[in-house]
């Protein structure tokens, strides 16, 4: 349980749109599938053709507000409200640390969806696409970590998935992916900083998650246990460049865009335990990622 179940998440303009097909691989795909999918999923590089069935094919749909997510107990027992509590509580703590914060959308992909930066659905997982200022999420993605990858992906994990694609949103509207745009892949890239960058910003997030409070004084998440915590960083520990590359048969450095799996672990309890000041990867040494 992470959130309070007393907690008026009701605020949430969280939302469902995509496809109503189930997306191929969702039901079961072998290591090999797997692997594809977290490749393309966290080293922007979309392989997802090489998985036989994913057609994506299917009806699209609309996009609409999800209903019935109005209390922390709600976010506690369905993950899409947990997305959209996790969306509440992430908007109280940047709108407290960035000025003149301006939220990014929160879209919950059923199948898949359309993006100004491509498809969403959790053949790429989640994504935060900078045009649209929105944060894509298939829920179906914890289930391919869990099942198929053997990655954990418990309440906390689920949030500091989501925290780090926040993170992203932060780093766009304040300027720093323009600062340090893309220079290419590798151990000391632009694109391994900003991602370790996002991932001290969500263990900024909950390592002060009880600080934000409804109108009625509830804090919106419970402290983390350390059974949590460990969840949390297990599943840092499952989307870092080398473990992916390894279970992959492959190792190159140099081809990096998101960090090895112990650098990933190490910014995020640096956020956790330090909060936003202990999170700048752009002016240290490569030495100290």
């Amino acid at each position: 349980m992470t959130f309070n179940p007393d907690a008026d998440i009701s605020s949430n303009k969280t939302r469902r749109g995509g496809r109503t097909a189930v997306i191929a691989g969702a039901g079961g795909v072998g290591v090999v599938g797997i692997i594809v999918y977290l490749i393309s999923a966290f080293t922007g590089t979309d392989l997802t053709g090489l998985i036989p069935g994913d057609t994506g094919g299917g009806q699209s749909g609309g996009t609409s507000v999800i209903e019935n997510c109005d209390t922390g107990a709600d976010a506690n027992s369905n993950v899409d409200c947990r997305m959209a509590g996790a969306q509440v509580a992430l908007d109280a703590y940047w709108g407290e640390h960035v000025e003149g914060y301006v939220a990014p959308t929160l879209t919950v992909v059923d199948g898949s969806a359309s993006t100004q930066c491509g498809t969403a659905s959790n053949a790429v997982g989640p994504f935060y696409c900078p045009p649209d200022q929105g944060v894509y999420l298939d829920p179906t993605f914890f289930d391919l970590m869990q099942q198929q990858f053997g990655a954990s992906a418990g309440d906390l994990a689920q949030l500091y998935i989501v925290g780090h694609e926040w993170g992203h949103h932060i780093q766009n509207i304040t300027g720093v992916m323009a600062d340090y745009p893309n220079n290419g892949t590798g151990p000391d890239s632009n694109s391994v900083r900003t991602e370790l960058q996002a991932d001290c910003y969500a263990g900024s997030w909950i390592g002060r998650m009880t600080e934000q409070t409804d109108a009625a004084g509830n804090p919106y998440l419970l402290k983390p246990t350390e059974a949590q915590l460990q969840d949390a960083l297990n599943a840092a520990f499952a989307v870092g460049d080398d473990h992916i590359q390894e279970q992959s048969g492959f190792q190159n450095p140099e081809s990096w865009t998101h960090g090895s799996s112990e650098q990933r672990q190490a910014w995020f309890a640096q956020g956790y335990k330090n909060g936003l000041g202990s999170c700048d990867t752009f002016t240290i040494d490569g030495s100290q990622l």
